[in-house]
């Protein structure tokens, strides 16, 4: 197991709010209710894993708000680094995000409060060590499944980490790097069959004005509030649901439906986000202000098709 005290790894000394075990999430198995997972701005978590020459799917750390999150070296390792600066400390000694950095026997790796963005993700030699459910290590709190010890619990103090890689291949991020933490400009949003269940008067609100991220916001789901949007209908028959959906309830505030999200939900959606404005968003604080703009399917294909491009 990943915790078994006859291997050395990483010690959680004092555990902070929300720090879980993720990869690239669940996949094939939504028609049994089980949720994707997975890391919520996934194009950091792969560009973390990319610096240490590890499988784009090995398991990492998402590090959410840091809230004095202590790591303890029990010893030598190279890590990675990558995605929100959660003023983070090694040995008191600040250590900025997006590179590779040795953490020694007996030092302590402290997060602290965020000063950009919000998620930060810690990548292993080879990935994590933790037992693969559905294929996927993904640790999801609401279905208790997944993560270190498979109860989809956050990572609690004394812990042990441990991974399964030896030698790294310690990169620097190329300059085509582009993270979403440090990404401006409005939201992509391909609209839905649903949109024409809107008043004409909401679409044009739901590109026109800035919405403000709530901070009623988790992994399920992310809250925007604005001018409220206004549907024909009040519900409809409950349908799949993809990352990125914006559902609509009766008081017109959106809710864009995140790796944790339900399988299926009844309320009209204007259309979704792409994956990379999902990354995006899952780095905005809660007050932060965000735009959206429509796109194509086609154009949101080209851009994923682009983003993956990156790593090639």
């Amino acid at each position: 197991m990943s915790n078994n005290a006859n291997h050395q790894g990483v010690i959680v000394r004092q555990a902070g709010p929300l720090a879980l075990i993720q990869d690239t999430g669940r996949f094939g198995v939504s028609h049994l209710g089980v949720t994707q997972g997975g890391a919520a701005d996934w194009i950091s978590y792969r560009w973390a894993n990319w610096l240490l020459g590890n499988a784009p799917d090995s398991a990492a750390l998402e590090i959410v708000l840091g809230g004095n999150l202590t790591l303890e070296a029990e010893k030598e390792v190279t890590l990675a680094l990558v995605g929100a600066d959660l003023d983070a400390r090694l040995d008191d000694a600040p250590l900025a995000p997006n590179a590779c950095f040795q953490l020694r026997a007996g030092q302590r790796l402290v997060f602290r409060q965020p000063k950009t963005g919000l998620r930060a993700y810690l990548a292993f030699p080879g990935g994590l060590d933790a037992p693969e459910i559905l294929g996927s290590r993904a640790c999801t709190v609401r279905e208790q499944m997944g993560g270190l010890l498979d109860d989809g619990k956050p990572l609690k103090t004394g812990d042990r980490l441990t991974w399964h890689g030896a030698g790294v291949a310690s990169r620097a991020l190329p300059s085509k790097a582009v993270l979403p933490v440090n990404t401006p400009g409005p939201l992509s949003l391909v609209l839905g069959a649903q949109a024409s269940h809107f008043a004409g008067q909401s679409l044009f609100h739901t590109f026109n004005q800035r919405w403000s991220v709530d901070d009623r916001a988790d992994r399920m789901g992310i809250r925007l509030t604005g001018t409220p949007l206004l549907s024909g209908p009040s519900g409809i028959v409950s349908e799949g649901i993809p990352l990125g959906a914006i559902q609509v309830p009766p008081d017109g505030q959106p809710i864009v439906l995140m790796n944790d999200r339900q399988t299926i939900g009844g309320y009209p959606r204007i259309g979704a986000l792409t994956p990379s404005a999902c990354a995006r968003l899952a780095q905005c604080l809660p007050g932060t202000e965000v735009r959206l703009r429509p796109i194509t399917a086609t154009q949101a294909q080209m851009i994923h098709r682009r983003q993956l491009g990156v790593w090639d």
